[in-house]
């Protein structure tokens, strides 16, 4: 696929949509920026680490889930389509949303590096600066490179205005409306 042209993007968001639905299983797909994605499948120390945060999650806040991969709607104008490693909303949220899910009542998304020449671009950068667009409160970035967390918040303009970054092994708090401190001591088993 050759990249955006003149601030156009490759395809309607609805073709997107109906390539997403008929595409195999075992691929995942995503929309940033107006470029399809193809979302790297997991390995064991990514799943690991997201079934972490589950767990922290449930324990902490009961009454939230954390859905991996479920489909938002992002960017500015719900343009984007993206598959977060994790969203946190109240529980039953999704119930009849769809694939592609609207943004409002997401208080968290979270991203999982994986090792893949994307990631940088993807992860760190496009994706983050989709869900500040959309408005989501909080965006947790995992980065199993750096054995780093890097919490961003406060969106405004499109853009997080707040940003803490944290090594694995630290106290991590995450801001209203998440409200949550992890202890990240865990995910020192898992630098890879």
């Amino acid at each position: 696929m050759s990249p955006m042209t003149s601030g156009r993007p490759q395809m309607l968001v609805e073709e997107f949509e109906q390539l997403a639905r008929t595409a195999p299983e075992t691929v995942r797909l995503e929309f940033i920026k107006g470029k399809l994605e193809v979302k790297p499948v997991p390995d064991g120390i990514h799943g690991a680490i997201v079934m972490w945060l589950v767990k922290q999650c449930m324990q902490q806040r009961p009454e939230l889930a954390l859905y991996p991969e479920q489909g938002l709607r992002t960017e500015s104008y719900r343009k984007g389509r993206a598959r977060p490693d994790g969203v946190l909303v109240p529980e039953d949220h999704f119930v009849g949303q769809g694939e592609w899910a609207e943004p409002s009542g997401v208080l968290m998304t979270v991203e999982v590096t994986s090792h893949d020449p994307d990631t940088d671009r993807r992860d760190r950068v496009d994706k983050r600066d989709g869900y500040a667009a959309a408005g989501i409160p909080v965006h947790l970035l995992i980065d199993r490179e750096e054995c780093s967390l890097t919490v961003h918040s406060q969106p405004v303009g499109g853009k997080y205005r707040s940003r803490a970054t944290c090594p694995y092994g630290a106290l991590v708090e995450l801001p209203v409306p998440v409200g949550m401190k992890l202890d990240t001591s865990k995910l020192l088993d898992y630098a890879d």
